[in-house]
């Protein structure tokens, strides 16, 4: 059936129904379900203005009845009738309401207003049959499909889930009476036993389904069921009207279950929006948890007594960096491309913007995460100057007890040789040499007086680094220091009684003495030499190594001259033996004044050459380990120069990337993956690079000349090249949502891609407000007014930029419906029967399980005059689906 007139066109439904001789023909039992039907189904209409007919071709002859069915089922006045008894009177009345069905866009077929005034039958009954269609079937309208097929159509829908129910016409179909008991079971169970039915009774089904519709749903009984049993194919017309009045009946129920489904998108948009709120929220707390916990660890500078216990937390922050930091990256890259979806995905559907719980920002994150950050520079600039300072503490206490031994051995033995009295029971010679055995103690206690400084000095200097063990050492410098007072003190005591002796001495050995004098300070320079030659040495790099070597040789070119001093120190001796054997003299035991005998100075001159050649590998192996450190810092620096310039480059490339359009947008994401894939196979030359630094630092190596990263620069490099081309995919993917989500075409999408980039000359990603003016009009806009609208709308904040963004949002916005609040709050109305608020079981009728009792459990209790126990606010619920909520 057509809804337009079918003037000049082809033949309509209406016109293909209206051949009622031949459908009369066919079977005479038809004009009598027609007739009852028909006649049930004015009667219906014609009750609300006060009258009824009983003979169908009689009732409507004058035409009088005819009009006020009209006006009944349209809602319009038609002309005034003309009340007269002549036949003229009621050819008139009946011409005008056959005019004013035709000008509903009805085409009548073979009927006339004499055919009706006469009272024929047929012609009646095709006439009834014509009003029926325009006002009770044509409407109709399901899928696009109109009239008898969109009847059709609802019918089986409502049916399709009930046994033994097929409906496939409106004949056959009906006649066991389940099909119109399902109809009214589907929207109304409470009214109908269906499970109760048998389909070989279908006398008492049709009897069931007609006297419920009339006693429940005010449907009047239109048919027999022992004619519709009693007939091998029932009439189509009557079945049609009698299913048209279940199908209005109905229509509410339409209409909620229209309602329903809109409601039902909407929370499916609103639940999945907050999942995706959950999600981040959990992964925001467990991300800034992490980071909790780990910046005290980093922050904490408890000191370590070894080198060795230093590098022990070396590795583990090395651990940290390689093993465990790494994938909180990745977590805080995902957690700002899931802010951004669901920020997207709020956007397109009309929801205010999503606001993460305090301190659960994306920029308390990226705050909290600058801070880690700091903490780990902070931590590893403190381990390397803790192995410094513990390996320079290691090397002070080594020389500190090496020192410390010598001056113990030197002095063992010399307070028991100054309290001693020998010199009461000497000789005059034997007096004066113990003087000058003395004065050359003194000399000897002169020249130790040096190193006893530095045993001090190094005590403090291990203080003032906080040694570990400062207790002992201390303790061993305070002994040494007390011994040398005393020394001193006894020294002075002795020195005064031999000068007391002295004056009754006279004689003394000028060679002992000179040979005294000489050899004590050569001794003590070679004790000094062989001191020098076992002295540990640390060094960092090439020219502190060159720098001991260098001084080492001059040691070496001294030694010439020293040789001459000791063969000299011997002739002395070598003299003394001359003359005792010339003038006779009988030597008794060695040189009174000095216990250093050549034999003495020999063996230590041997034993400082020989160490000398030691001394040499020692230096030159430390060379080698320089030059080998050298090469690391080559290396490293070889590699992160490399991987710097790729960092930049790929930086600059995604720079160009982001502004170009080349392909469809799944294209562009399509090569933005595989050009992340690209660089994530960059992955082994960082690791690489890891590894040379890991060389670095085991080798104690802390600068490097050969290049200016380091590889905390790299890695934080390295991590925003992952992190911006990441966001660049979830860019892409944000305007695909957008154009499928707002309808916008591809075409379109290039056009305002390419008229933002056009005038956004500095790469920005922004347009000024000037910018921005030339922007729309490249697009068709044009006048101040229209510019400072859209202004209003792109840029609320009156910061004076505006992002592409924003621009794409208002271009979609211009051009597609979005759902409102005022949508939902229809469509619950109508769910709630025009009330001004909705119950659980409404709810739970009306929509699936699971989004009934999403409502039921967010919706306020309804507080207004209307209200009932129970009673929910749908209104203030639907309000916080598209405002500030905690929804």
């Amino acid at each position: 059936f057509s809804e337009k007139s079918s003037v000049g066109g082809p033949q309509t439904y209406m016109e293909q129904e209206n051949d009622w001789d031949r459908d009369l023909l066919l079977d005479p039992a038809w004009e009598k379900q027609q007739r009852k039907t028909f006649t049930a189904w004015c009667n219906s209409h014609l009750r609300k203005a006060g009258t009824q007919i009983e003979n169908i071709e009689e009732d409507f002859r004058d035409g009088l009845k005819l009009m006020l069915l009209l006006e009944v089922i349209s809602g319009e006045r038609l002309p005034k009738p003309e009340r007269g008894k002549m036949r003229v009177h009621k050819i008139n009345n009946v011409n005008k309401a056959l005019d004013f069905i035709a000008s509903k866009g009805v085409k009548l077929v073979s009927i006339g207003a004499e055919e009706i005034v006469d009272g024929n039958a047929k012609m009646t009954l095709g006439m009834i049959w014509t009003i029926i269609l325009r006002f009770a079937i044509q409407d109709i309208s399901v899928e696009e499909t109109s009239a008898k097929e969109g009847l059709l159509l609802w019918c089986q829908r409502k049916t399709a889930p009930y046994k033994n129910v097929n409906v496939q016409n409106f004949h056959i179909s009906w006649k066991d009476g389940l099909a119109f008991n399902a109809l009214i079971h589907r929207h109304r169970p409470d009214l109908i036993d269906y499970d109760s039915l048998r389909k070989d009774d279908p006398v008492t089904n049709l009897n069931n389904a007609f006297e419920v519709a009339e006693k429940h749903l005010d449907i009047p009984k239109m048919l027999d069921a022992e004619d519709i049993v009693g007939t091998l194919r029932p009439d189509e017309k009557a079945i049609m009207t009698y299913v048209s009045c279940f199908y209005h009946a109905f229509s509410g129920a339409q209409k909620a279950e229209t309602a329903a489904n809109r409601i039902c998108k909407v929370l499916a948009v609103n639940q999945e929006n907050e999942q995706m709120m959950e999600d981040y929220e959990k992964l925001a707390s467990d991300l800034l948890e992490w980071i909790r916990r780990t910046i005290p660890w980093l922050e904490n500078r408890t000191q370590e007594k070894t080198v060795n216990d230093m590098q022990v937390k070396q590795e583990d922050f090395r651990d940290y960096r390689c093993v465990h930091k790494p994938p909180k990256v990745q977590e805080k890259c995902q957690l700002e491309i899931s802010f951004n979806t669901l920020q997207t995905k709020l956007r397109l559907s009309n929801r205010p913007a999503f606001m993460p719980s305090e301190g659960r920002m994306v920029s308390d994150i990226n705050k909290a995460w600058h801070n880690l950050e700091g903490a780990e520079k902070g931590y590893e600039e403190w381990i390397l100057s803790e192995i410094r300072r513990l390996e320079r503490l290691e090397h002070l206490a080594v020389k500190f007890h090496q020192k410390c031994a010598i001056h113990e051995s030197w002095t063992d033995g010399k307070e028991a040789m100054l309290t001693q009295k020998d010199y009461e029971t000497c000789t005059l010679s034997e007096v004066k040499a113990l003087l000058r055995k003395h004065e050359a103690f003194e000399s000897d206690l002169a020249a130790h007086q040096d190193r006893v400084e530095q045993i001090a000095a190094i005590a403090q200097e291990l203080n003032e680094l906080d040694y570990y063990d400062a207790a002992s050492v201390n303790a061993r410098c305070q002994k040494i220091c007390d011994q040398w007072d005393v020394l001193g003190e006894l020294t002075h005591k002795r020195k005064e009684s031999l000068e007391r002796t002295e004056k009754q001495l006279e004689s003394i050995d000028e060679l002992y003495l000179e040979y005294a004098k000489r050899a004590a300070p050569f001794n003590n320079w070679m004790e000094g030499a062989m001191e020098d030659l076992q002295d540990m040495f640390i060094v960092h790099n090439i020219e502190e190594i060159q720098g001991l070597i260098t001084a080492h040789e001059q040691f070496k070119s001294t030694l010439p001259e020293a040789n001459k001093e000791r063969e000299a120190i011997q002739s002395i001796q070598s003299e003394v033996q001359k003359i005792a054997q010339s003038n006779g003299i009988k030597l008794s035991g060695g040189n009174p004044y000095t216990s250093i005998t050549p034999e003495s100075i020999n063996s230590k001159w041997e034993q400082a050459m020989a160490m000398v050649p030691l001394r040499d590998n020692a230096l030159q192996e430390e060379l080698n380990k320089q030059n080998s450190n050298d090469t690391l810092r080559a290396t490293f620096a070889t590699q992160a120069n490399a991987v710097g310039a790729y960092i930049q480059a790929k930086m600059e490339e995604i720079g160009r990337i982001s502004i170009e359009m080349n392909g469809t947008l799944e294209d562009q994401l399509t090569n933005l993956k595989e050009y992340q894939k690209s660089i994530m196979s960059y992955t082994p030359e960082i690791n690489k690079l890891e590894g040379y630094h890991q060389h670095i630092q085991e080798a104690l190596i802390f600068d490097n000349q050969y290049t200016s990263y380091t590889m905390e620069h790299l890695r934080v490099g390295w991590e925003q090249l992952l992190t911006t081309i990441a966001r660049t995919i979830n860019e892409v993917e944000n305007q695909i949502l957008t154009r499928d989500a707002k309808g916008i075409s591809q075409e379109q999408l290039y056009e305002y891609r390419a008229s933002f980039n056009h005038f956004d000359k500095d790469h920005s990603g922004a347009l000024m407000a000037e910018e921005f003016k030339a922007c729309l009009i490249s697009l068709g806009y044009d006048g101040e007014a229209e510019f400072n609208r859209i202004m209003g709308i792109v840029d609320p904040n009156g910061s004076g930029a505006v992002t592409f963004q924003a621009f794409i949002d208002f271009m979609s916005t211009e051009t597609t419906d979005r759902d409102t609040a005022d949508q939902v709050i229809a469509s619950f109305k109508i769910l709630a029967a025009d009330k001004n608020y909705i119950t659980a079981d409404e709810l739970r009728r009306e929509l699936p399980p699971d989004q009934a009792e999403y409502c039921i459990a967010r919706m306020a209790p309804y507080t207004g005059p209307d209200a009932v126990p129970g009673a929910l606010d749908y209104m203030s619920f639907s309000t916080a689906l598209y405002g500030e909520s905690d929804l």
